[in-house]
């Protein structure tokens, strides 16, 4: 297995091709649109240079790395002679199920189909396709060339031989691969989603602000960065997407999104990626803070 597909390329999908072209494979990066593309590849070369700056890789590693991808906007176009491709499109099950029927069409029926989702159901998408068995997820942590785990979902009609394959390629990557089967949210989300909604519920309710919510549970908990602040860093809206998800498939109340996180998705405050979320992430803010840095030089 040397030739990989990467649908995608946006913060998950420019992780993925990243860290298997720097692990020796040949990836075909897809996505519509070339500025996302131009914009992923930047990206890709953004972070190489900062590993070759640490000493991590040389520089003829970083330019081998690039060299090993090749982006495309054309899906049947891209997965042409491809053994594994990995759909890393928006948490929105109507787009993968879309993105999978066309997969059905253009592959081979030997490929292995992988998605990145990180709760939506993979015997659902599996069911869109010929010989699902070939049907697994891949749920890679962001940022993924440097978070060592792969959240490897089994559908209900994944066969032994793709999850040993997925499993082993895993290995190859430098990753910790961990089997799980496919219920809402799998492990990694089923956990976490719930204690971030509850952040933002503890928020709602006025018992504490963003700040000391965030300063409890990284030094009282030992968590690296607070719940509201990794709410950011997924986007508000993934986190909401993936409460949906799970609040549909268990029809539980608990999994309930709190208002504060729908209202705050509507009114387009997702974060890192949107400039501003429970914390504030726009260029004034970043100048203000360099300023600062620079007085108390």
């Amino acid at each position: 297995m040397k030739n990989i597909a990467v649908i995608g390329a946006g913060t998950m999908g420019n992780g993925i091709a990243h860290t298997f072209a720097q692990s020796g494979f040949t990836v075909k990066l897809i996505d519509r649109s070339e500025e996302t593309l131009d914009q992923a590849m930047a990206t890709i070369a953004k972070n190489l240079d900062r590993m070759v700056s640490k000493g991590s890789i040389s520089e003829e590693e970083k330019l081998k790395t690039i060299s090993n991808i090749i982006t495309y906007t054309d899906i049947k176009d891209g997965v042409v002679g491809v053994d594994l491709v990995v759909e890393a499109a928006t948490e929105n099950v109507d787009l993968k199920l879309n993105i999978f029927k066309q997969l059905n069409e253009a592959c081979s029926h030997d490929t292995i189909l992988a998605t990145n989702t990180s709760s939506i159901s993979i015997t659902q998408i599996g069911g869109v396709v010929s010989h699902p068995e070939r049907v697994i997820g891949m749920h890679f942590m962001n940022p993924v060339p440097i978070m060592k785990l792969v959240e490897i979902i089994r559908g209900y009609n994944t066969s032994d031989e793709v999850t040993k394959i997925i499993m082993d390629l895993s290995v190859q990557l430098g990753k910790t691969p961990t089997e799980v089967n496919d219920y809402p949210g799998f492990v990694a989300n089923r956990i976490l989603m719930p204690m971030i909604n509850e952040s933002i519920e503890t928020l709602y309710n006025g018992v504490a602000g963003v700040y000391e919510i965030d300063t409890v549970m990284k030094l009282g908990m030992a968590h690296p960065m607070g719940p509201l602040q990794l709410a950011d860093f997924i986007g508000l809206d993934v986190c909401l997407a993936i409460l949906n998800v799970m609040h549909d498939g268990f029809k539980n109340p608990k999994y309930a999104p709190c208002p504060l996180l729908v209202n705050m998705v509507r009114a387009g405050k997702l974060g890192v990626k949107s400039g501003e979320g429970f914390y504030d992430y726009s260029e004034s803010k970043k100048a203000e803070k360099v300023a600062k840095q620079f007085i108390k030089s």
